[in-house]
């Protein structure tokens, strides 16, 4: 046994175990060893932080320990079959972890299978259970984790078990008509129930004057969401315009009658103006009036988006005047499925924002997606970059470099280069040092990083294969380097294996 390794517990025991963990060549029999409780300082990057063999997938859903189970379950590099298989779990919390979701959420969320969906939304409390959570809490985390697909929800009204057939109603507006006859009519009475509350809930917030009986006095976001997407009646149009109030909010309304509209247009706010320059009801005359509008807002809102439009199309623009490019979702999801002209005409625009959402859509055709490559706005190169699975490698890595935020979703991208960054290796930015650090293809070893002031370019340089064997052995000594170097390509089987002997990890 190798005299250089320290034994039990020390300075460092947690950096090897981390290190392992994360080792890209590591055998299963050498990950299947972390799962021990000896060392359960490794749990979070093994199985929360990595793509894994089958191996050790089966072992980790077989775990004893939920912790293990747990951070698998937000596992944003498992596959979603996988990860779904815990939809079986007998604790609450996995199941909860699962339905909230991989994490960190840096793009898009692909979907759990069906059968797994199946079990989360059918579910019910077990009153012999652990009770952490319930079922229907459950139920709404996976609502809001983006991991219900909509052909899915389309489908339920047929599906075989009564349960989930009740759970179609929740989704009542996106249904067609056929299926809401064949849900009211539907053989289970509790099917049936669901379906007319449902048929009751869209009649009343389609009904203006429900609208005005349940329209709150007191400001706030209740009365705003109400008077955005909800029928109006001609006593509270009235009501709003004679006291100035909620004026935005009735602009935006897609059912406020042509005359409140017109009045709003020459209303002295500009925000209220630009929300009637954004109507997809909008008449050519009064469109024209405000494509001239003193306040550039509103000449803009106007000229933007050409008629004929589409409501669908206001909502996506609005997303993309009000987006924050801090995050990497995309402007287009959940909104428009199919209308790729559109997105096409977006990609040719001379303004900006119909640029950038045509970036955001993934079946944008290949001449487009050069042409966006090249666009004189960074705002829509970044979007290309992030959304778009042809976008140029070249363009990925300078999206990388400018754009901080962007990052951890940059590195999940097989577009980002991972070679042929020797020139980035003095970049003032350590991020951007750490990639540049990991780059198998250098001329020599960055040993000159290993020193680095930052613990994640110490970390990359460490873990880099082109380290000499005597110097990886000198790295795993010293606690600012051996986490790097306990995931270092360069260390055997035999050597990871020799590693956690030393640290009493059974084998």
């Amino acid at each position: 046994m190798p005299s250089d390794l320290p034994s039990g517990p020390g300075p460092l025991r947690e950096h090897w175990l981390r290190g392992i963990a994360a080792h890209p060549a590591a055998p299963p029999d050498v990950l299947v060893r972390l799962l021990d409780p000896a060392a359960r300082e490794a749990w979070t990057a093994l199985c929360g932080e990595r793509d894994l063999p089958p191996a050790v997938v089966e072992a980790v859903l077989a775990h004893p320990e939920r912790s293990v189970r747990r951070a698998f379950a937000q596992n944003p590099h498992a596959d979603p079959a996988q990860r779904g298989r815990l939809a079986h779990d007998p604790h609450t919390l996995v199941r909860a972890w699962l339905a909230g979701g991989p994490r960190p959420r840096t793009g898009r969320v692909r979907p759990l299978p069906d059968a797994a969906l199946e079990v989360l939304l059918a579910a019910q409390d077990d009153p012999d259970g652990d009770f952490h959570i319930t079922a229907n809490e459950i139920r709404q985390e996976l609502e809001s984790s983006g991991q219900i697909p909509m052909p899915f929800r389309r489908r339920l009204p047929e599906h075989r078990d009564p349960a989930l057939r009740a759970y179609a109603t929740y989704s009542w507006e996106s249904l067609a008509p056929e299926q809401h006859a064949a849900l009211l009519a539907d053989p289970d009475p509790t099917v049936r129930e669901a379906a007319l509350r449902a048929a009751q809930r869209a009649s009343r917030e389609r009904d203006p004057e429900a609208l005005e009986a349940e329209l709150p006095e007191q400001d706030g976001h209740a009365r705003q969401h109400l008077l955005m997407n909800r029928p109006v009646s001609r006593a509270v149009v009235e009501a709003c315009l004679a006291e100035g109030r909620n004026l935005y909010e009735l602009a935006y309304n897609r059912d406020a009658p042509a005359d409140a509209v017109a009045r709003l247009a020459r209303d002295p706010d500009p925000e209220v103006r630009a929300a009637v320059a954004a109507r997809a009801d909008i008449g050519p005359a009064l469109l024209a009036e405000l494509a001239e509008d003193p306040d550039e807002r509103v000449r803009t809102r106007a000229r933007i988006h050409p008629l004929p439009r589409t409501w669908a199309q206001r909502d996506v623009l609005d997303h993309a005047v009000f987006h924050s490019f801090g995050c990497a979702c995309a402007i287009v999801d959940g909104y428009l499925e199919q209308e790729g002209d559109w997105y096409s005409d977006c990609a040719r625009s001379e303004h900006e924002p119909l640029r950038r959402i045509a970036a955001t859509y993934r079946l944008l055709p290949g001449e487009l997606v050069e042409l966006l490559a090249a666009d004189p706005a960074a705002e829509v190169r970044r979007a290309l970059a992030c959304h778009h699975p042809l976008a140029p490698p070249a363009l990925v890595l300078d999206t990388f470099l400018t754009s901080p935020g962007q990052r951890p979703h940059l590195l999940t991208l097989p577009a980002l280069p991972r070679t042929g960054l020797g020139h980035l290796l003095g970049h003032e930015d350590a991020e951007v040092r750490a990639l540049a650090a990991a780059d198998v293809t250098l001329a020599q070893a960055p040993v000159r990083l290993l020193s680095d002031p930052e613990a994640v370019v110490r970390r990359a340089a460490a873990a880099n294969p082109l380290l000499p064997a005597a110097l990886l052995a000198a790295l795993l000594e010293d606690p600012a380097t051996a986490e790097g170097a306990a995931a270092n390509p360069g260390l055997s089987a035999a050597r990871l294996h020799e590693l956690l002997d030393r640290l009493g990890v059974p084998g």
